[in-house]
């Protein structure tokens, strides 16, 4: 009698999360129309800007090694900052891709789905440059090179405009900042 109980009550719980995924489910593909429009443009020459190593190269050599490595530290947590914003962005576009896989154009669901993995692959990218990033944080006279999430969100940038335009021909869709 008592499993009989437990058995009922873990059935109606387990209904009730399975009902609760479902709408959140649904609220986010709706609302997923305007996550476009939370997405942060990136100055991308400026990011590449930080993680060049002639840059840090030409610091290392005009600037005593105290003050190196407090410049150098500043650009870390710049660089830190860029790519947190990226991985912002390459989540949003992942909820834009998935919303827009149930299209019934095999152009839009194609270009949905190269977005998906784009800015799955740079969220990925994304966490092991900042894992990098702060482990020189600690040495910053040791190397780093974040040019793979830079060359991955331009890539991405391009996947996101190829489905805005697929999607919606009239409006544009930036990803890096224009100045």
């Amino acid at each position: 009698m008592n499993l009989a109980i437990v058995l009922v009550i873990t059935a109606a719980i387990a209904l009730g999360i399975i009902l609760r995924l479902a709408i959140t489910r649904s609220l986010q593909a709706k609302a997923s129309v305007g996550l476009a429009a939370t997405i942060r443009p990136i100055d991308v020459e400026a990011f590449r800007n930080l993680i060049n190593p002639a840059e840090d190269n030409y610091l290392r050599h005009r600037l005593p090694p105290a003050k190196f490595r407090t410049v150098r530290r500043e650009r870390l947590r710049a660089m830190a900052a860029y790519i947190h914003v990226a991985a912002s962005n390459a989540a949003v576009l992942v909820r834009v891709g998935e919303a827009a896989l149930a299209s019934g154009d095999p152009r839009v669901a194609r270009a949905a789905h190269e977005l998906v993995n784009d800015a799955l692959l740079l969220r990925r990218n994304a966490t092991a440059a900042l894992a990098r990033i702060y482990l020189a944080l600690a040495w910053p006279n040791s190397g780093f090179a974040a040019v793979r999430v830079v060359d991955r969100y331009e890539q991405l940038s391009g996947a996101a405009m190829l489905l805005g335009r697929l999607q919606n021909p009239g409006v544009p869709v930036r990803l890096s900042a224009l100045f």
